[in-house]
């Protein structure tokens, strides 16, 4: 069985192991002979660390996620990048015309591929010739209905 005594420095809680490091550590650069990194040294290290972050998938993807919602809460930021994008496609004019060209193409298109079919005066809005336009003038006249017995009467 194990040796669980209550000596050492693996048996100190977190906060202890770090103030005796720190000392340590304070005292080495006093003395002169703590490690000092160099420029290139120190951005080795970081690539090296970040290399082996960015291994872990999941936490890149939550790292990304947490910093879209960030920005994403900005409305003014988002709309003014919304702004820039669409200046900066509508200047080509060839990107453009394709997208409009894309867009005729697939109008009318369904799962079943039928045609395009024309639309009558009806459907556009416009009155048709077979049916004359109602005038807004005259009132329309509610039917009444019949009551056996009686005889319909004209009304003036």
């Amino acid at each position: 069985m194990a040796d669980t005594s209550k000596r050492g420095f693996a048996s100190m809680d977190a906060e202890k192991k770090r103030q005796i490091a720190s000392k340590g550590g304070r005292a080495a650069h006093e003395k002169g002979t703590a490690h000092e990194f160099t420029p290139d040294e120190a951005r080795q290290a970081g690539r090296k660390g970040g290399e082996a972050v960015s291994r872990n998938r999941e936490h890149m993807a939550s790292i990304g996620r947490r910093g879209g919602e960030a920005v994403s809460r900005d409305r003014e930021h988002m709309a003014s990048i919304g702004r820039k994008g669409g200046e900066t496609v509508s200047r080509d004019r060839q990107h453009m015309a394709s997208i409009g060209r894309e867009g005729g193409e697939s109008r009318g298109k369904g799962e079943l591929e039928q045609p395009q079919q024309e639309l009558s005066a009806e459907q556009h809005g416009e009155p048709s010739a077979a049916a004359p336009p109602v005038e807004p003038s005259q009132p329309a006249q509610p039917a009444q209905p019949e009551q056996p017995g009686r005889q319909s009467q004209p009304q003036s």
